[in-house]
């Protein structure tokens, strides 16, 4: 039953018993009668105008309802002149007025953080109240290959290897991260309230440049040093060695002829040590690349013929898969054969013996696999990759997957190197 109907009810009845009443003094008091109709005719009109009244205050507060559920904070209501419903409206007015300001406020304040969150250098995921992929900025989704379809899903199920180690992550946690490709990457989670409800955001920021030229001015100076040394020590003990070598009083000597073997030996290990220092010295001497147009497939033959009596040495085979159409990609040759070289020298390494090469051409996109199905990458080096001086082998000096990071890097390449889960160990190369 409706507050209307209930109000009809109560004035009826009210009026019904009043008539009732005057209807008993009709024959005994007339006047009394007369005065007690008129009374019920003013309560009529009294009536009336308090369902006016009080229907008019209910017409406001419904259309204020309607307007606060709508989310039109625009509406304001005009005084009636009827002092309580007016403090009423003043009251709501200024409500309205708060309300709209306060929502303006966040709109602009919301549409500034979403502004920066989208210029920002810096990959930025927030997750929802369910630990799931809410909203991503574009960096983000350039680094991670992040799409509309991965929203509404738990960062541990994306195929990206980095979300799943980011999933791991509590908030408040900050670490380093880095890719197959020696990209490096400083990740920190953090959490923000919203709504009562604690929600999770990421940030993750590119190390690699600035590390890269760090690494680039402190090898760089330490190379440079260690060569201009050694190379001035190395030219003059040469000399005299050689000078002695050369001594016509060595027949006359006892064991003469070993000595003589001795001071070769030694010529030859400092020509060794010159050598070593020069494939120091070539990682921060690189040119800029003089791009020309190069078939992949004739590259990658000729290098072939370089390395076929090593391979067959040691029983590797040699596989090239090419698709129909050439794909011919602008790069500095020399440079490029160079990177492609060490490339091959370390899978052969990784293989030992009996084992196989291949290099698969792909077009459109262009991409170019090196793959071998050696020992493969230890877990534990693979966050070193192209770390300069870092090298698996007893031997190694480390420069190798250096030097090839630098040709790629400058002809802007991007690569990575990684062992996959059917054993193979792919250095995959595209732009």
């Amino acid at each position: 039953m409706t507050s209307r109907v209930k109000f009809f009810l109560f004035v009826g009845f009210v009026l019904v018993l009043l008539g009732v009443l005057s209807y008993l003094l009709l024959k005994e008091q007339p006047y009394f009668f007369m005065a007690a109709e008129l009374g019920i005719i003013l309560l009529l009109f009294w009536a009336i105008y308090l369902y006016r009244t009080l229907t008019r205050t209910g017409r406001l507060l419904n259309t204020g309802l309607d307007a606060i559920e709508d989310k039109d904070f625009n509406l304001t209501l005009v005084k009636t002149g009827t002092k309580d419903l007016d403090q009423l409206i003043e009251v709501y007015n200024r409500m309205m007025e708060n309300i709209r300001t306060e929502r303006v406020a966040v709109q602009e304040q919301h549409y500034f953080l979403q502004k920066m969150i989208n210029a920002s250098p810096d990959g930025i995921i927030i997750l929802d109240y369910d630990h799931r992929l809410n909203q991503f900025n574009p960096r983000a989704a350039q680094l991670f290959a992040l799409e509309n379809e991965h929203l509404q899903k738990p960062l541990h199920t994306l195929e990206h290897p980095f979300l799943r180690r980011i999933a791991q992550l509590e908030p408040g946690a900050s670490t380093l991260l880095q890719t197959d490709n020696s990209q490096r990457f400083r990740v920190e989670v953090a959490s923000f309230v919203h709504r009562g409800f604690p929600r999770t955001f990421v940030q993750i920021q590119e190390l690699s440049k600035e590390l890269l030229e760090t690494e680039k001015r402190a090898y760089g100076k330490v190379i440079r040093m260690m060569a201009h040394e050694v190379n001035n020590s190395i030219g003059a003990i040469n000399s005299i060695l050689e000078t002695i070598h050369q001594m016509e009083e060595w027949e006359q000597i006892e064991d003469g002829a070993e000595w003589q073997e001795s001071l070769a030996i030694a010529m030859e290990r400092n020509e060794q040590l010159n050598l070593f220092m020069r494939n120091f010295a070539s990682v921060i001497r690189l040119p800029e690349p003089q791009l020309e147009r190069i078939e992949l497939q004739k590259l990658l033959q000729r290098l072939a013929l370089l390395m076929q009596v090593q391979w067959e040495q040691k029983q590797i085979t040699w596989q090239i898969d090419t698709p129909a159409i050439p794909v011919a990609v602008s790069i500095d040759p020399q440079q490029m054969e160079q990177a492609l070289l060490n490339i091959m020298k370390n899978a052969a390494e990784s293989i030992g013996e009996g084992g196989q090469i291949r290099a698969v051409i792909q077009a459109n996109p262009w991409a170019l696999i090196i793959e071998d199905n050696g020992a493969g990458i230890a877990p534990e080096d693979a966050d070193q990759l192209f770390t300069p001086f870092f090298s698996t082998k007893p031997t190694g000096q480390g420069v190798g997957l250096t030097l090839v990071r630098e040709i790629l890097i400058n002809h802007g390449f991007t690569f990575s190197l990684k062992t996959d889960s059917d054993g193979w160990t792919r250095f995959r190369i595209t732009s």
